[in-house]
């Protein structure tokens, strides 16, 4: 790229909804990684991009930039006996999956280096939730990670400053700017980081409802289809599950609160049964994907096996000691996992069933708790959030619980559970059954001539 580039001319020009060429990209993504590239000039790109989209080239080509503008990880000398292997969501609430299913995979003999990143908008975020373990690191030297992936087959932890710099800047942007739900973003960042990690394959989890970040099943698969396109472009084999977020997926939301619910997944109690399933189709496509079983009814079985055995359960309390957290956590979680100082229940104000859940405006609650981010770079509470949340069909008294709320003091608690007790819909009459929770696949398309 000249001296004389101008990024103001590249938002102009995607802002009339020209495409950018490549050397614009690159331009871009390396302003974002070095800074140049100013704070109101990335909200202005994303926005531009918001409303005017990119061509799917033109999202490969960007995605590209965004991987380059870092370190690439290349495992081939780590001696790792078995693929790479990684799944991704793009988001919801009460989203605790890539917590057991990481170390499940470990267990059957995959090498799961997780890049995940913190809550966007009103969905959580894995690191968010790993940062409530006393001393885990999210951030580990490259050495410590290899160290890690090693000898516990898994190690999720969050991109570094060197790691597709120019998305996690864009990223931090993106969550305060109303510009989270754009395809060719989510595409590009998505992507960038699984592509910098050296994986074998990958699976997403492309979430649809009204706790999704594209609530509507056709942007969905709008969004599941570039995602595999670009990696299939990118030559990294992927499928895409479209599933379910138009109620919590799990029956707690906020980081502490959801990682006791994944440790006792790995310890062996019944999980919510749209948990079990999300976690089997992700983990069996992917055994498949990276040749480890010969079909996904082989992965499902391995997977629980893992899970009934405590492998799985290993392989977690090896990675969280292995990135400095206790080496007995699994044996104590209570003592080391913070608990909010307000506990308050959200009652049902009739009798009657549990019908359309406001499932964006329960994690805009959590956020409201100071479980969520509001600005960039912004603090959060890990004690804080909902537990016990009730689904949607549940048949409930007067009085009965709706969901409890975790809070920081009793005014905050106030707030957030006149907020919960509006997001349910009590029904007279039981509601029609809710689709999914996996919805469909999406596989890559078609090399064939």
């Amino acid at each position: 790229m000249s001296g004389h580039w101008l990024p103001q001319e590249s938002i102009r020009r995607k802002r009339d909804g020209e495409r950018l060429v490549r050397r614009e990209l690159d331009a871009i993504a390396a302003g974002l990684a070095d800074g140049s590239l100013g704070d109101a000039q990335a909200a202005a790109f994303a926005m531009a991009v918001y409303f005017r989209g990119m061509q799917p080239d033109e999202c490969a080509e960007f995605t590209w930039a965004m991987r380059d503008s870092g370190e690439i990880f290349d495992w081939s000398d780590a001696g790792l006996p078995g693929p790479v292997l990684d799944k991704h969501s793009t988001g919801g609430v009460g989203d605790l999956v890539s917590l057991p299913l990481g170390a499940m995979l470990a267990a059957c003999g995959a090498f799961v280096p997780m890049v995940s990143g913190r809550g966007l908008g009103h969905t959580g975020g894995t690191l968010d939730k790993l940062e409530s373990i006393p001393g885990y690191g999210v951030h580990p030297d490259r050495a410590q990670l290899r160290r890690v992936l090693g000898d516990a087959g898994v190690a999720i932890v969050g991109a570094d400053d060197k790691l597709a710099p120019a998305d996690r800047r864009l990223y931090a942007i993106r969550d305060v700017t109303a510009t989270v739900d754009c395809t060719p973003l989510i595409t590009a960042s998505i992507l960038s980081k699984k592509l910098a990690a050296g994986l074998q394959a990958l699976v997403l989890d492309v979430k649809t409802g009204n706790g999704a970040v594209m609530p509507a099943l056709q942007a969905s698969r709008q969004l599941a289809a570039s995602l595999v396109g670009v990696a299939s472009q990118a030559g990294l084999p992927s499928k895409a599950l479209i599933t379910d977020m138009s109620q919590p997926l799990a029956r707690s939301a906020g980081n502490a609160l959801e990682l006791r619910e994944a440790v006792a997944m790995l310890d062996g109690a019944p999980p919510d049964p749209r948990l079990q399933e999300v976690t089997l189709a992700l983990g069996a496509a992917l055994l498949v994907l990276g040749g480890l079983v010969a079909d996904e009814a082989a992965g499902r079985t391995r997977l629980q096996a893992a899970l009934g055995s405590g492998a799985a359960a290993e392989r977690f309390a090896r990675m969280v000691a292995g990135l400095g957290g206790p080496a007995d956590f699994l044996e104590h979680v209570d003592a080391y996992l913070p608990g909010a100082p307000v506990v308050e229940e959200v009652r049902a104000s009739q009798a009657g069933w549990v019908g359309a859940i406001d499932t964006r405006a329960l994690g805009l609650a959590v956020v409201g708790l100071g479980g969520g981010r509001s600005r960039a770079g912004q603090a959060v509470d890990a004690r804080v959030g909902l537990d016990g949340i009730a689904i949607h069909g549940a048949k409930v008294a007067a009085g009965d619980v709706l969901a409890r709320v975790h809070a920081a003091d009793a005014e905050s608690a106030r707030r957030a559970s006149a907020a919960v007790a509006a997001a349910f819909d009590l029904m007279d009459a039981e509601p029609a059954p809710l689709p999914g929770p996996v919805i469909e696949c999406v596989d890559a398309p078609s090399t064939d001539v």
